[in-house]
């Protein structure tokens, strides 16, 4: 059994049989092939390394505050109502709920497609240190106002980041290890979800002299930004954007990074179509999307991320304040959610294998569908026992759902527009996400959590059905394959 925690070391004796076959009798590193190959389709075929490993670990960990940061306020929101003497009701609680998620959307829309500029690991770590910052400073608010201004401007930088891990995670991985992979590091990413609901359990009672446990919340939330200033030099940058860019020496550079790491040397490169060979301004990356078979899949894109938000952020963020609707009080409406949020990282984890086994398509359209069942049955449920099963079972749909298709939404789109292709139409699901407050709260207030979750049911439905006529099939197909030139 491997013992590496991520799945990640090891080969199958079949490719270390057909390595093998090509060492030289000098004990060389073998070649992945003995012929000339593109660039991409090295990068698809080789063993996975200890730099991919690392990029992996980077991005999950990075991640890891970006989730910390979207669940913090729907996890402190109980607190921050006392703090600030906010009703549900109240339009205040409403924009301090919604104003991260209002962020979100700027930094996806404007930022996201700035990866395809300045590359995916500037872009990155650049993101992480921007939110880390304004999440710091949130600690030390001094009224609702100045909250809602720093929880803003922390999401322009949560926003912005998803999008380029997706993104780097598909050109870096190898095509029969890209979902597994990328799953782990969504994986290290959601293990903070449970963790901000137990530490608000925990926190959100206590002062530690006049500072209120919330804050500390908060300032956690600012490690992320630390931690990307020890490895930023050690991250790669992706070889297919700088070969996008026509900077092949320096992308052939970063390919022998990738190899040495594999324990593989590089065949004779050939070059790419001539349309990989020069940096694609904005009206040509516009041009591209307009086109088949891109045109399909950016309008599909356009209508899953205005959809799916009221699923998956829709729970997240609303489902503790449907909780206390009910007659619970603060600390067990608290503690119900961050139960119920344990089934985030279980979920991240079902989908490692499940990306293996089942086609990505199908795997989003089940997923989604789940979610909507689960979240009927939550609803519903008249009892602590089933409150906390059913957020369980919604939570862990929902992250079999987010992995596949981060996944998926990377993999449909060539190197040189795909930063632009998602940061665009997942800024949309972030514009969303941050109106829910102002769409369901009314509903939830007016007829109820079965209303309310019977409209976040038709949505996700509708984004099945979107997924299954224009998406295609991507597992185990290499770039190339999946996007023709």
């Amino acid at each position: 059994m491997n013992s590496n925690p991520f799945g990640l070391g090891g080969q199958d004796p079949a490719r270390a049989m057909s390595q093998a076959s090509h060492l030289s009798p000098a004990g060389e590193a073998p070649a992945v092939q003995a012929r000339a190959t593109t660039l991409s389709d090295f990068m698809d075929d080789m063993p996975v390394g200890a730099l991919h490993r690392f990029v992996v670990l980077v991005i999950g960990i990075g991640l890891f505050f970006d989730m910390y940061e979207i669940f913090l306020v729907s996890s402190i929101g109980t607190a921050l109502q006392n703090e600030y003497g906010l009703s549900r009701h109240s339009a205040d609680f409403k924009l301090l709920l919604a104003s991260a998620f209002i962020g979100m959307f700027f930094g996806s829309f404007f930022l996201g497609s700035l990866a395809d500029r300045i590359g995916r690991r500037k872009a990155f770590t650049s993101y992480l240190i921007w939110y880390s910052a304004f999440s710091l400073l949130a600690a030390f608010s001094v009224n609702a106002g100045m909250l809602v201004i720093c929880r803003f401007l922390t999401g322009v930088g949560v926003g912005a980041l998803y999008p380029v891990a997706d993104t780097f995670l598909s050109e870096i991985l190898p095509k029969e290890r890209r979902g597994r992979l990328a799953a782990w590091a969504y994986t290290t990413s959601y293990v903070a979800v449970p963790l901000v609901g137990f530490l608000a359990v925990w926190l959100n009672p206590l002062h530690f002299g006049t500072i209120a446990g919330w804050r500390v919340i908060l300032a956690i939330g600012c490690l992320g930004g630390v931690f990307v200033l020890f490895v930023q030099r050690r991250l790669p940058e992706s070889p297919r954007w700088l070969l996008a860019r026509g900077r092949t020496e320096e992308a052939h550079a970063a390919l022998q990074r990738f190899a040495l790491s594999a324990g593989v040397s590089v065949p004779a490169i050939r070059e790419e179509a001539k349309s990989h060979q020069h940096p694609p301004g904005l009206s040509e990356r516009i041009a591209l999307l307009r086109r088949a078979p891109y045109a399909k899949r950016y309008f599909m894109l356009v209508v899953f991320h205005l959809f799916q938000a009221f699923g998956y952020y829709g729970f997240g963020t609303l489902a503790s304040i449907v909780v206390k609707s009910r007659g619970f009080d603060v600390t067990d409406s608290t503690l119900f959610m961050a139960l119920s949020f344990l089934g985030y990282p279980i979920g991240s984890l079902l989908s490692i294998p499940l990306l293996n086994w089942i086609e990505r398509r199908t795997l989003v359209i089940s997923a989604i569908l789940s979610i909507a069942v689960f979240g009927l049955g939550f609803a519903y449920s008249d009892n602590t026992v089933l409150i906390v099963c059913f957020g369980v079972l919604t939570t862990c749909a929902s992250n079999v759902f987010s992995n596949a298709y981060h996944v998926y939404q990377a993999e449909i789109f060539p190197a040189r527009v795909r930063s632009t292709a998602i940061g665009s139409t997942y800024a949309l699901s972030r514009i969303v996400s941050g109106s829910l407050p102002f769409v369901l709260l009314p509903i939830l207030n007016d007829h109820g959590a079965g209303a309310m979750f019977g409209i976040i049911s038709v949505a996700l439905t509708l984004v099945a059905i979107v997924v299954r006529l224009f998406g295609p099939r991507t597992t185990r197909r290499s770039q190339n394959e999946i996007n023709p030139v």
